[in-house]
């Protein structure tokens, strides 16, 4: 069965659920007042139905079709347990990449041994991007609704810039003319091998 398999959906039932405006659109003001830096107004599209089951994420009905798993050209470093991505795509950070283990685990399956190895390689990662000409901060976020294998984005937010503080940071990645192919390269060549003066390999791939 693929991952886009055809799945019967029904509107999800709870006493969570049967509370909310399906359909509305709903007023979004309090992110704007919360995040004045970031936004002047926002429009929300109409709430839509929320459908259950969900429909299966990459490589969680069949881990043989994982894009995380596979080799690829855009790994930057890795060592035994992680691995970081970065370069499939130009955006307006000065960088962007994925850190996820280099076997299939999900959160809630990872050895622990895995797991222990996250955060000081969080920590690595911090100070790599942090070494990026003009990065002031290395944000985190964790989302895995795209992919079922476990996997970070670590984000370098521009010196100065306030307007990106928080989680909007990522949203400006989109927003910012994006930076030149020999900037992204050499940012990235430049978290690579700062990864690997501390173990690991950097471009394992190339």
């Amino acid at each position: 069965m693929s991952d886009d398999a055809t799945i019967d959906q029904h509107p999800a039932d709870s006493a969570f659920h049967r509370r909310l405006p399906i359909g509305e659109v709903l007023d979004a003001s309090a992110v704007a007042e919360g995040l004045p830096w970031a936004f002047e107004t926002i429009t929300m599209r109409p709430l839509e139905p929320m459908l259950v089951p969900e429909k299966p994420r990459g490589g969680e009905l069949d881990p043989a079709e994982c894009g995380p798993c596979a080799p690829s050209e855009f790994t930057i470093w890795h060592d035994e347990h992680w691995q970081v991505r970065a370069g499939w795509e130009i955006g307006g950070l000065p960088f962007i990449g994925a850190i996820a283990p280099r076997e299939h685990w999900l959160l809630e399956n990872a050895p622990v041994e895995v797991l222990a190895a996250l955060g000081p390689l969080m920590q690595r990662v911090s100070q790599a991007v942090k070494s990026v000409p003009g990065v002031a901060r290395c944000h985190f976020g964790r989302w895995n609704d795209g992919s079922a294998h476990l996997h970070l984005w670590a984000m370098g937010r521009p010196a100065g810039m306030m307007q990106g503080r928080g989680a909007v940071l990522s949203f400006w990645d989109g927003i910012l003319p994006p930076i030149p192919q020999e900037m992204a390269e050499e940012h990235i060549r430049i978290v690579a091998e700062a990864l690997a003066a501390g173990g690991g390999e950097a471009f394992p791939m190339r």
